[in-house]
């Protein structure tokens, strides 16, 4: 089906129509939560400097007197010489300052109960970044927190994933239903919708999950990539309907790690000037000061990248100059912004400023002390002042009408552009056009013999005609890999963003990374990520986090064998099916033909919350080996062919490349009168999932003689051909070669099958 044809097709209205359309303008919206700042869009709660408005004639900061006069009693409580005289009781925006400043102390406060209170977690971070978190969540970011999956929201990601706790306390005061205190006394309890790192499916509200340094930095590049990809797509002059940004906040251990650098560089290569990166510099790390293991100038490493480079000394609870960065940063229109941010480590306690405050509870002279600084010595544990709650309210309220405006956009969106609304409608319900399996191609036994990555490749071309978020890229192997999308476009700005190829160059670990973001932004974006199979490697933390995430990621991993041959054991995969296999969730096909190549395909885009990774073979297979089934391919297992009546006498089990020598094997064998099955295991997960019957039927218990053939680590086989059978599989780490020579030494012939299968049934 066409894409076209979404036009004839009717979709639920995402939002009661609006009958009038503001397009793109500046805000401004009077309420204690001043304006947004322009065309920036970020909440600056004091006058900007170039007002022309007289003080006296401006709106109030403050919602109503009782509430102004509720925040000065608690100022005068926490800050008596602060506001002693009538003058500074009476300025307001002086006034906004010390609650603000206030609002950080309460964060910070429910920031050390909840550490206490868990005897766990890790606070050092959390108590350093408070005032840029709440700044974030209170004045800068556009989200609905009564309905926190809005597609144009903004996105926050927490690279340095162990100091969820601050994320959660910004959560719950932003009126996230996914985080009440009770949640926050259940901090890395079992079950709780706090864990100790941010999980993405567990608590609402978290885009990401993260937690290994690093990981979060790609995925915010992947969803600031997707934003600029969709926006290129659908936006137009008088009305953009994707217009969103991106924040995230890494810290020094992020900075070390390799995937960051990799994912920063492509983000300035791609001019993502959406994304803002926050640098928590804080100079600490778990084993102590940065100064043991780091010298370089960090900000001078992304100024290099190509980054838009601004300094912040937070030290001392600088909000204002925080607020400036990040007008510079909406100012950008050709960079990433990197913001480094200088903090200190464990903020109020007598741990601030060493690596003694990354983690683990305070004890009681210091929690005293703590709470002593900032007059809250008499206070209850999670104790929260009223206001606090009604100043980030005012933040979500304006998301409330943002997200209305967004829908009246929408709206005047479908009536002007219909065709481009169809099918952006059918990207945010989940990307799939109806029908769309029977694009997949179907092949024949008299079809020419072709590898599977040559197979894989007219699949994603032929899907990528009726899936419009099909979108990915391989790294610097896009025609070994066969991952191109012919006449679709390189992402590219500014000269062609709506591109659906994304060229990664050599940096595997950013691609997965990033393609985890792609595939949680919530845009119907399905990625798609290639390169060698030895090179999973490079990617298996990331591979383990879509896993972890839901991410929908398809892995396209070609050369997935010792059946690559004269690049030798360096690039020849041995224990790499093995160890991927073990990845909870992961769907691992190793299709044999052409058509088990479309069925893997058909399995993996159904599957949206499932990541799959197809491992495809450099070497020739027939188009279609007799007896396979696309269709059987969401079984994991079934017969190819059986010549027995009732039960064989021996069962020949392959994957990919090697199905075809078991089959080869089976004629022999048959022809001396053998009763002989042959068994496609092309996803062990899937078929491990079968009902015990239908396993029963194809792999029947009372049949103990079995053969397995895969040329990868024996590693699992045993699970399948049982303690009578035998393993054909690969011990060592390959060698360089023909590949039929290096077959033959490792034993994978049609004659070396057939014999050990004719040993094993003389017993």
């Amino acid at each position: 089906m066409a894409i076209s044809n979404l036009l004839f097709k009717s979709f639920p209205p995402l939002h009661e129509p609006k009958l009038t359309i503001q397009t793109n303008r500046s805000y401004d919206y009077h309420s204690n939560k001043l304006s947004l700042w322009c065309n920036f869009q970020c909440k600056n709660r004091l006058k900007t400097d170039n007002s022309t408005t007289p003080r006296s004639k401006q709106p109030s900061l403050f919602k109503d007197q009782d509430y102004k006069v509720s925040w000065q009693e608690e100022l005068k409580r926490a800050y008596p010489f602060e506001i002693s005289s009538t003058h500074k009781r009476e300025d307001e925006e002086y006034l906004q300052e010390l609650v603000e400043k206030r609002c950080v102390e309460n964060v910070r406060m429910l920031i050390v109960d909840s550490v206490q209170h868990a005897k766990a977690g890790h606070g050092g971070m959390a108590l350093g970044m408070a005032e840029v978190a709440y700044f974030l969540y209170g004045n800068a970011m556009r989200y609905n927190s009564r309905n926190p999956k809005w597609f144009n929201r903004d996105r926050f990601v927490l690279s340095a994933g162990h100091g969820s706790l601050l994320q959660y306390v910004c959560l719950h005061l932003a009126g996230f239903q996914s985080v009440q205190i009770e949640d926050l006394k259940r901090l890395c309890k079992l079950g709780s919708r706090t864990p100790g790192h941010p999980e993405n499916g567990v608590t609402e509200g978290i885009e990401v999950t993260t937690g290994p340094l690093g990981q979060g930095v790609a995925n915010a590049v992947g969803l600031a990539l997707a934003e600029a990809h969709l926006a290129a797509r659908f936006n137009k002059p008088d009305v953009a309907i994707v217009d969103h940004r991106t924040y995230c906040i890494m810290g020094d251990g992020c900075s070390m790690e390799g995937i960051s650098n990799e994912a920063a560089s492509l983000a300035a290569h791609w001019k993502l000037h959406k994304l803002t990166l926050i640098y928590d510099d804080n100079h600490n790390t778990i084993d102590g000061s940065t100064d043991l293991t780091l010298s370089e100038d960090i900000s001078a490493r992304f100024e290099a990248l190509g980054w838009n480079t601004i300094t912040v000394d937070n030290t001392q609870g600088n909000i204002q100059a925080f607020k400036n960065a990040l007008i510079s940063a909406y100012s950008e229109t050709k960079k990433p912004t990197f913001i480094r941010v200088k903090t200190r480590i464990g903020k109020l306690s007598k741990k601030e400023g060493t690596s003694k405050a990354h983690h683990g509870t305070f004890d009681e002279d210091d929690v005293k002390q703590m709470k002593q600084k900032v007059k809250w010595d008499d206070r209850e544990p999670f104790y929260v002042i009223p206001m606090v709650y009604r100043e980030m309210q005012a933040q979500t309220d304006l998301g409330g009408r943002l997200e209305e405006e967004w829908h009246s956009k929408l709206h005047y969106y479908q009536s002007k552009y219909p065709e481009e609304a169809a099918e952006f409608k059918l990207l945010l319900a989940d990307g799939l056009l109806p029908g769309w399996e029977s694009s997949l191609p179907k092949w024949s036994m008299s079809d020419p013999v072709d590898v599977t990555r040559g197979y894989s490749g007219k699949c994603l071309n032929a899907l990528a005609k009726v899936l419009p978020g099909l979108i990915g890229g391989s790294a610097d192997l896009a025609s070994s890999n066969q991952a191109y999308l012919h006449n679709l476009g390189d992402f590219k700005q500014p000269d062609s963003p709506w591109g659906r190829n994304i060229r990664y160059g050599v940096r595997e670990h950013a691609m997965a990374g990033i393609s985890n973001g792609l595939a949680l932004h919530g845009g119907g974006l399905i990625p798609f990520a290639a390169t060698f199979l030895v090179f999973s490697d490079y990617m298996k933390n990331s591979i383990r986090l879509s896993a972890l995430s839901r991410a929908g990621v398809i892995y396209i991993m070609t050369h997935d064998s010792i059946g690559l041959g004269e690049d030798g054991p360096t690039h020849q995969p041995v224990e790499h099916l093995a160890g991927l296999r073990a990845v909870p969730h992961l769907l691992l096909f190793r299709p044999a033909d052409g058509n088990e190549t479309a069925g893997a395909y058909k399995v993996a885009v159904a599957n949206r919350d499932v990541p799959s990774l197809i491992a495809l073979s450099r070497q020739k297979v027939a188009a279609h080996v007799e007896g396979t089934s696309a269709d059987a391919v969401e079984k994991g297992g079934y017969i190819v062919s059986d010549n027995s009546v009732e039960l064989p006498e021996i069962i020949l089990i392959g994957t990919g490349s090697e199905l075809c020598l078991c089959e080869a094997s089976a004629n022999v064998l048959r022809k001396e009168g053998r009763r002989v099955r042959v068994v496609s295991l092309v996803c062990w997960r899937l078929f491990d999932r079968q009902p015990r019957d239908y396993k029963e039927l194809v792999l029947p218990s009372n049949v103990s003689k079995r053969v397995s053939v895969e040329a990868g680590s024996p590693l699992g086989w045993k699970e399948y051909v049982g303690d009578e059978g035998f393993v054909i599989g690969v011990d060592d780490f390959g060698a360089s070669g023909p590949y039929s020579e290096v077959f033959k030494k490792y034993g994978f012939t049609e004659e070396n099958v057939t014999k050990t299968a004719k040993s094993l049934l003389s017993k």
